[in-house]
């Protein structure tokens, strides 16, 4: 799985079966790397930049769950609370240099 490319395709206006289907095959590929790949797994965490204090809390307050479901759920929040970001400081079509600065 490219991850960079899963990440873009992650996007708030996609439909709810998309982003379902995108969030399974998410969480699959994290449990893949949960029992293979435990280095690389957070270091994907790291890039994606999820707070350590939400994963463990997360991972915490519900043992019983599917860990890979779990993480899944906090990249998607991190990379729409990125994405909010990002819209917030766009500037309008056609403004000017001196504007943006």
């Amino acid at each position: 799985m490219d991850i960079n490319l899963f990440l873009s395709e992650l996007k708030p206006e996609l439909p709810v079966d998309k982003k379902a289907v995108l969030k399974q095959q998410l969480a699959v590929y994290l449990n893949d790397l949960l029992l293979h790949d435990f280095h690389s797994l957070v270091q994907l965490l790291y890039r994606v930049d999820v707070s350590e204090k939400k994963i463990k809390a997360v991972l915490q307050e519900h043992p019983t769950e599917d860990a890979g479901n779990l993480l899944a759920d906090l990249v998607i929040q991190r990379q729409a609370e990125k994405q909010a970001t990002r819209n917030s400081f766009r500037f309008p079509p056609g403004s000017s240099d001196e504007e943006r600065w």
